[in-house]
């Protein structure tokens, strides 16, 4: 009897070690997720916001508007969607000389509720992978940007109904010109890391006064194109940015 009663104190141990390892594992699983809930991104409270989960685990509000739904926030996962990490690349020079896929964070923070306000910037081999969308889900075409313009009156006033409202985030001599965003899409001024002057440094610019998002399609692959809204003014459109260009990417559903 003794025997059979140190075997059931055995038994018991494992179960209790393994419940241990579970909760442990658990922990791990959650601490990849973070970032969640630490935007402090400024929604549209009088809308319905939905929730999309990335391949990373991050989870992000997405709104309906007009025949389409979109990410109400820039996207922020470091994995592709077959699980492959993406390259981070931090330092300038290396950056651009890439061919492939790689993110970056502005100015290279760590800054956790930075990031999830912001997001993180891609280059356009990133983009052009097909890979950083999760399952039904992709990244815009220019047609699809344009159906979204037209749908909330065209370019002359869509950006300011797609950009945040206030000047927590954009902020230009204390100006967010025409800013409503009564679609809810919240876009966020995130800068980029850009080859403005043509010396291949890919600085990072433009954090608080301009949001740079990439489409999946362009009229020039040697010059592709990129959708810009600006704090200085309430306009939507579409100018050439360079390959290796790293900037925001929002999701819409298939």
């Amino acid at each position: 009897m003794k025997y059979f009663s140190k075997i059931k104190s055995v038994i018991a141990l494992i179960s209790l070690i393994g419940l241990f390892m579970t909760g442990c594992e658990k922990g791990n699983d959650d601490s990849q997720n973070s970032l969640n809930g630490k935007t402090t991104a400024v929604f549209n409270s009088s809308l319905s916001y939905g929730t999309m989960t990335d391949q990373d685990g991050n989870v992000y509000k997405t709104i309906t508007i007009g025949t389409q739904t979109w990410m109400a926030e820039n996207l922020r996962t470091t994995k592709y969607n077959d699980g492959k990490a993406i390259p981070n690349v931090p330092d300038s020079i290396p950056w651009a000389a890439l061919t492939t896929g790689a993110y970056c964070n502005y100015k290279n923070t760590t800054d956790e509720v930075f990031i999830a306000t912001y997001g993180r910037l891609y280059n356009r081999y990133a983009v052009k992978s097909g890979k950083l969308a999760p399952s039904g889900w992709h990244v815009p075409t220019m047609d699809e940007y344009n159906i979204l313009s037209h749908h909330l009156g065209d370019g002359g006033v869509a950006g300011g109904k797609l950009k945040e409202t206030g000047i927590t985030h954009w902020n230009y001599y204390d100006q967010n010109v025409g800013s409503t965003n009564e679609s809810g899409f919240t876009a966020l001024p995130s800068g980029g890391r850009l080859d403005k002057y043509s010396i291949s440094k890919y600085m990072f610019s433009d954090l608080e006064t301009k949001n740079y998002l990439w489409p999946v399609t362009s009229l020039s692959e040697s010059s592709p194109s990129c959708f810009v809204l600006s704090a200085t003014d309430g306009i939507s459109y579409f100018t050439p940015c360079n390959q290796g260009s790293g900037l925001s990417v929002r999701l819409i559903k298939d």
